[in-house]
């Protein structure tokens, strides 16, 4: 298992070795000890959630008030999609910047994405199935958004296909990165760096 931490810091894609026969395929999706190694603190899954969806279907951007916000470790065992990580904490070094992982049944990659920042993916094709490890339980008061189709962000979406992104209404609805700045929904990167450090043990 290979973890590397993506542009955006404290987002890390993750790897796994497969081993394959004549049987099919196995491998470690997750493994609590090389997750410490990487991120220099352990993952606490409190919450574990699967969704369906079909070609174009984008969901996101979303995260959570902090503390406690909500970490994700995601997969797709079905399917592809395209993972964004979006760095919506005020005052960091990469405030506004977003990265990308493909996530599919090939090469079965992960993606963290750690508290305070946001997270987006477009299905690549019907009947994808993502899974996601959380660290908190879902808490609707603390919930938030950003419309994922915010040009100030400029998240570059597949459109070769010709899909038209879909969303839900309430993902239509979010504000912009902007609009949540003013309405003070996003977290700051100094909250969200002491949390961190609570995590590790070094606060």
């Amino acid at each position: 298992m290979l973890i590397e931490e993506t542009k955006i810091p404290g987002a890390f894609a993750v790897i796994p070795q497969q081993h394959r026969d004549d049987r099919g395929v196995f491998l470690e999706w997750f493994r609590g000890d090389r997750f410490v190694e990487a991120a220099g603190h352990p993952f606490t899954i409190a919450q574990a959630n699967c969704s369906v969806s079909a070609a174009g279907t984008v969901r996101g951007i979303h995260f959570a008030q902090l503390p406690p916000s909500q970490a994700k470790y995601v997969t797709c065992p079905s399917g592809a999609i395209l993972d964004v990580v979006i760095d919506i904490r005020l005052d960091s070094p990469t405030f506004g910047a977003w990265d990308a992982v493909l996530l599919d049944d090939v090469d079965r990659k992960a993606l963290y994405i750690s508290e305070g920042l946001g997270h987006a993916f477009m299905a690549l094709e019907d009947d994808t199935v993502v899974n996601y490890l959380c660290s908190a339980p879902y808490a609707p008061g603390r919930e938030h958004g950003v419309h994922p189709l915010d040009p100030a962000i400029g998240i570059a979406w597949p459109t070769d296909e010709g899909w038209a992104p879909v969303l839900s209404e309430k993902d239509a609805a979010a504000p912009t990165l902007e609009e949540a700045l003013r309405a003070g929904q996003l977290p700051s990167y100094a909250d969200c760096t002491a949390y961190q450090d609570e995590l590790r043990g070094t606060r």
